[in-house]
């Protein structure tokens, strides 16, 4: 077997080897191997008679010249405001065995640096220009050698030393200018505002229209961006072109257009745009909204890029790409990063590479950047997946340009990641009314010194004659009149302007009002179809082996449908095949998600001995939609951020995120706040991300019980969100189709069962599939309402013990009525429920969860037409105890209170003592 490629064995050890097996057996190195040592011999045999001293001291280049490549980034003048941390053993040629007198040699080994047969002053000079000056690169812990190869010839052919034309440098001057002249005016115009300013970063505004510019050449259509606060109006204006009026209306409007319910801060407003780049090509951008959480809008960037490349791009990862923009804390410092980072290249979550920019201000808010973080970089994490990552000063705007076209081109050769660490300072301090002299002095006194990127480039265009200093002094003039003559046309208007984000996507959608929960519209289907359907789902492929339990499962499920009891795996599938077949597409993530955590799912069924799948609700018929059910990685944050991403750029399907268990979801407790419950009256975002969030007291501990159904609720208001908890298989299976088949679309947390999965009372029939739709409160249907002494209201699992203790106490004057919707709440229906029991003396909410956690306090203050009795386990500070004994005891106190049972004959009526007594404080099981 022959010795590994060029660069993929660039330790000189290795190449020392190879030389001698060269020398050998030339056919025993691979061919750009040969094609070196070939050159190296017609060199050393050709100009003069080699020694071993100038052996060794070839290979001794050889090493300085792989030592450039590997470390010549700590050794970079990439810091515009500080002095680089020192670092050994450095790049000086006394330590690789050479002397000054060898300076003047001339080395063979200038041909692995590409340079050809060279002095040694000159081979330095080159791998100093590539690796040590404005940018600097790490890039060989890169792992496939056609990779390392291609960087390694696109840098060192051109020294990373851009050579732009005079048209292309005025061009780059046009967007600094913007982007300076900006941020002076506001920082004139609205003295004192927050606007978290780009100074000291301004070259990020050329980078961008750089990156953009080049993927359109390469043939990228649409770019998703994501960003934090600092710098975002100016990307706003002067890369997404949103008009500079509506700009400065949102430092000084009065009020919102109708879209909006109560807004928010400038800086985190979201924009979509369509842009011609110089060449002439149209370019789709979207700056998704984001909250102040930093970083938090990373993962809904990626899942807005998967959507638009699965649906509109058909898999063309070329056509869409996703720039990312970091500050240096926080990409060191949130694990979202990580996580996202990741998921990059996973079947289910691949956007074809993200290009990451990080405006790194060398601080974050107060904190020196040597108490921010351990590693070297800010960007070390890009090193998990082998990204490479560049280093480049912020006042070479010509290197960054170069640099971030550079890495467009990676993106689109490789498929992969790239960073771009832009290393500038923050002109003020976190916002423009803090001082930052409080923490860093010395810093500051540095920055207040700094001319600026702008003054820099004007100065260095002179001097090269590019554009005279009267050519600077007017286009800068013309631009502050232009921003001037803007500000007057905002103060004729104090309405503040919100365009709807993604709004083609969302083209025949409306926001949902309050009528539309009074009742769920009819979303049955066919018997026929739901039975074609069963029949395809439990049918395996011939020709192929499956696991035997597999096969036991498929017939138990044919069993189930030939008896028409249908449980609830059943009853999903069966939801999503109807939805599929009829043009609707699925897409379900979560932890363990195709098997399912509870092994209920199987939404496909694995080839024996093999890692082959086959999934059946992709192979129900010609021309369904699309089905996309992943296993995710262990990440709630990053996962659930991604799917609300997924769901806002396609609503037409139905979206899934799957826990694995319920409160498991408080791990993403940042998506719920700033997204789910919050972003159609912030951004006037609307969604349509299903939670499925498993939730039941069955004695599993703290952990595995509680889905948090109080968190929600207590976040509940305007119609912002649905949660509901579901008690049969069927109105489960309307549930998911009434998600997709309304006309608008709003975020729904089903807390789905664990134990009602298997449990045998919890059946549907195909009739119950076949009519009517979601039902929001279940009545007792064999209770006779004049005989009704109690009404047990209740949601989920506890309904069906609360069911056989009844059956078993031949509870007749009780009736158990579930809530399944908890929101909106269904008070209509509640209400003509409580008229039709009009001799019930005693109303009582049953829940499985403590006092102060479930819907108990949710329904205190909604649930107003009666005075509802508490009865719950006790108020805790855990969802649940670690005993099942202890469990069993607290679950037999809330049955035998909601059934009154004393030791009194008349144990079924008021006995006038101890069941008179109940109180609503008394009614909550006690410790004891």
């Amino acid at each position: 077997m022959k010795n590994d490629s060029f660069l993929g064995s660039a330790d000189p050890p290795v190449i020392e080897k190879m030389y001698r097996d060269y020398m050998n057996d030339p056919e025993s190195v691979a061919e750009g191997w040969r094609r070196f040592f070939e050159g190296f011999e017609f060199a050393r045999t050709g100009y003069r008679t080699s020694t071993c001293d100038e052996t060794e001291k070839e290979f001794r280049v050889i090493r300085l010249i792989d030592a450039y490549r590997q470390r010549g980034h700590l050794f970079t003048e990439t810091n515009p405001v500080r002095t680089r941390r020192q670092y050994s053993p450095t790049l000086d040629i006394e330590n690789f065995g050479l002397e000054e007198q060898d300076l003047e040699t001339v080395f063979n080994a200038g041909s692995y640096c590409g340079i050809g047969p060279s002095k040694l002053k000159d081979i330095i000079a080159h791998m100093k220009q590539t690796y040590c000056r404005s940018v600097g690169v790490e890039y060989l812990y890169i792992r496939t050698p056609e990779t390392v190869e291609w960087l390694r010839e696109k840098m060192e052919g051109l020294q990373n030393t851009p050579s732009f034309s005079p048209d292309e440098k005025k061009h780059i001057y046009h967007y600094l200018k913007i982007a300076s002249g900006f941020e002076n005016f506001l920082h004139r115009k609205f003295t004192g505002q927050k606007r978290f300013s780009l100074e000291g970063g301004e070259s990020l505004i050329p980078a961008l229209n750089g990156v953009i510019e080049r993927g359109a050449e390469l043939g990228t259509e649409e770019f998703v961006i994501g960003m934090s606060h600092r710098g975002r109006l100016n990307v706003l204006a002067n890369i997404m072109q949103k008009p500079y009026d509506d700009i400065f209306d949102e430092f000084d409007g009065e009020e919102y257009n109708d879209e909006i319910a109560l807004g928010d801060v400038k800086y985190h407003l979201g924009y979509n745009s369509t842009i011609s780049t110089a060449a002439g090509k149209k370019v789709n951008l979207n700056l998704a909204p984001n909250p102040s959480h930093l970083e938090a809008v990373d993962p809904l960037v990626l899942g807005i890029t998967r959507a638009k490349l699965d649906d509109r791009y058909k898999g063309d990862r070329s056509k869409i790409a996703p720039i990312l923009i970091h500050g240096d804390a926080a990409i060191a410092g949130q694990g979202i990063v990580y996580e996202i980072v990741q998921m990059s290249k996973l079947e289910g979550y691949g956007t074809g590479g993200t290009i990451h920019l990080v405006v790194n201000n060398q601080v974050g808010f107060t904190t020196n950047y040597t108490e921010g973080r351990s590693s070297t970089y800010c960007t070390d994490v890009a090193k998990v997946i082998r990204a490479p990552v560049f280093h480049v000063n912020v006042d070479d705007v010509e290197a960054l340009v170069y640099t971030i076209k550079l890495a467009m081109e990676y993106r689109q050769k490789f498929g992969s990641d790239v960073f771009i660490d832009i290393l500038g300072f923050r002109r003020y301090g976190h916002n423009e009314g803090d001082e930052p002299r409080f923490t860093q002095p010395l810093l500051y006194k540095q920055i207040a010194s700094h001319p600026g990127v702008r003054k820099i480039y004007s100065k260095r265009l002179a001097e090269e004659g590019v554009m005279s200093e009267e050519e600077v002094k007017k286009a800068e003039k013309d631009y502050e009149k232009h921003l001037d003559e803007k500000l007057a046309l905002a103060a004729r208007d104090k309405v503040v302007r919100i365009k709807p984000f993604c709004g083609e996507e969302w083209e025949g959608f409306r926001y949902a009002g309050n009528s539309d929960f009074r009742s769920s519209p009819d979303t049955g289907v066919s018997m026929e179809k739901l039975k074609k359907l069963s029949e395809k789902i439990n049918t395996l492929p011939s020709g192929k082996v499956f696991f035997k339990k597999i096969e036991k499962l498929l017939q138990d499920r044919k069993k189930m449908s030939s008896k028409n009891s249908l449980d609830w795996a059943m009853c999903e599938l069966l939801a999503y095949g109807s939805l599929l077949t009829e043009g609707h597409p699925v897409r379900l993530s979560g932890q363990d998600s195709i098997r399912g955590t509870f092994s209920h799912r199987h939404a496909s069924y694995v080839v024996e001995d093999s890692d082959e799948k086959y999934y059946p609700l992709s192979n129900l018929s010609e021309g369904q939609a699309r089905c996309s059910i992943y296993n995710s990685p262990l990440s709630e944050f990053g996962v659930m951020g991604y799917e609300y991403g997924y769901a806002l750029a396609f609503p037409k399907g139905l979206t899934i995120w799957e826990a694995q268990f319920g409160d498991f979801h408080n791990a993403a407790q940042v998506v719920i706040d700033q997204f789910i419950s919050s972003a159609e009256e912030k951004w006037g975002l609307m969604n349509g991300l299903v939670l499925f969030l498993p939730h039941g007291y069955e004695g599993q501990g703290p952990e595995h019980s509680s889905g948090r159904i109080e968190r929600f609720l207590t976040m509940c208001a305007s119609n912002n969100m649905q949660v509901v908890n579901p008690t049969t298989p069927a109105n489960f299976f309307h549930l998911l189709r009434r998600q997709v088949l309304q006309p608008f679309r709003v975020p729904l947390v089903v807390f789905t069962p664990k134990s009602l999965l298997r449990h045998p009372e919890c059946r549907s029939s195909y009739e119950d599939l076949e009519e009517g739709g979601f039902k929001e409160v279940i009545d007792d249907q064999a209770a006779e309402p004049e005989k009704i002494f109690q009404v047990i209201f209740t949601s989920g699992r506890l309904y069906y013990d609360l069911a056989k203790r009844k059956e078993e106490r031949k509870a007749h004057d009780t009736a158990i009525v579930r809530i399944e919707q908890l929101y909106p709440f269904p008070d209509k229906q509640l209400s003509e429920i409580i008229n039709k029991y009009p001799n019930a003396e005693r109303h009582v909410w049953a829940q499985d969860e403590p006092e102060n956690m479930g819907a108990w306090d949710f329904l205190r203050r909604n649930f107003t037409d009666v005075n509802l009795l508490p009865i719950t386990r006790p108020a805790s500070g855990a969802p649940a105890g670690g005993l099942m004994k202890l469990h069993k005891a607290r679950l037999e106190k809330i049955l035998t209170k909601s059934f009154m049972e004393c030791d009194c004959e008349k144990s079924r009526k008021y006995c006038g003592q101890d069941c008179q007594k109940f109180s609503m404080k008394s009614m909550v099981t006690s410790n004891k």
